[in-house]
């Protein structure tokens, strides 16, 4: 079969599945699924579905951020905000970093008394998009590399969301931030290893067991505070 009749063949079934609702559609890819491992061994089938997860994982958190209009909808679904929030005390200087979209940062200072916060981002659009989205007279966004250059000031607080496992020299980093921002403390979260049954055993079969392609680890407990120690 040549990649032009395949690719006919392949657009034919897209424009049929379309026309299913989404849990037919569903059913039928899952039939195709099925067959293409029915003569698989066990550790072949778990290879197979974990690739075939880690693609469907990506495609979801893209339509995510589509159907919350920027916004990836976990920020509203599982309040992790929240963490930062009430570890945070009314009149504190927060440096946020690698703030995102800024959705975060915002929360801090419209829902803590009097706190400032300074977000640094790499991401231009993410700068962007937080610029036009969420003002509030307490709050400012930096665009920049804060592994290369942090704020010329000092801040009570430092938060880093998901961020930590995206740096390949995080001990080092950590310890520039605590020399040159000297935070009283670091508020700190991270996707854990234990999270999930999957992770050890992907990581078993050889399948990608990161929640992202850019992190450097995937911490288990004893790791994350052995670092921060």
């Amino acid at each position: 079969m040549t990649l032009g009749v395949a690719s006919l063949i392949a657009n034919a079934a897209a424009r049929w599945l379309r026309r299913l609702s989404p849990a037919r559609r569903a059913d039928a890819l899952m039939n195709i699924v099925r067959m293409s491992v029915a003569r698989n061994s066990p550790k072949e089938t778990l290879e197979f579905l974990f690739e075939l997860e880690n693609r469907l994982y990506n495609m979801e958190g893209k339509a995510s951020v589509d159907y919350g209009n920027g916004i990836h909808t976990k920020h509203g679904h599982i309040n992790y905000h929240d963490f930062f929030i009430k570890n945070l005390n009314p009149s504190e200087s927060v440096l946020d970093i690698g703030c995102g979209n800024g959705l975060m940062s915002y929360d801090m200072v419209t829902k803590v008394p009097a706190v400032r916060v300074v977000g640094i981002e790499l991401s231009e659009a993410n700068i962007r998009f937080a610029r036009e989205h969420y003002q509030h007279p307490n709050l400012h966004f930096i665009h920049g590399d804060a592994l290369k250059q942090l704020p010329e000031e000092m801040f009570d607080v430092v938060t880093l969301s998901n961020v930590l496992e995206h740096i390949e020299q995080r001990v080092d980093f950590l310890k520039r931030v605590a020399e040159q921002v000297k935070p009283k403390r670091l508020i700190i979260r991270v996707p854990l290893y234990e999270r999930d049954w999957r992770v050890p055993l992907k990581e078993e079969l050889g399948v990608d067991h990161r929640l992202d392609s850019t992190h450097f680890i995937e911490y288990t407990q004893e790791e994350f505070f052995e670092e921060l120690s």
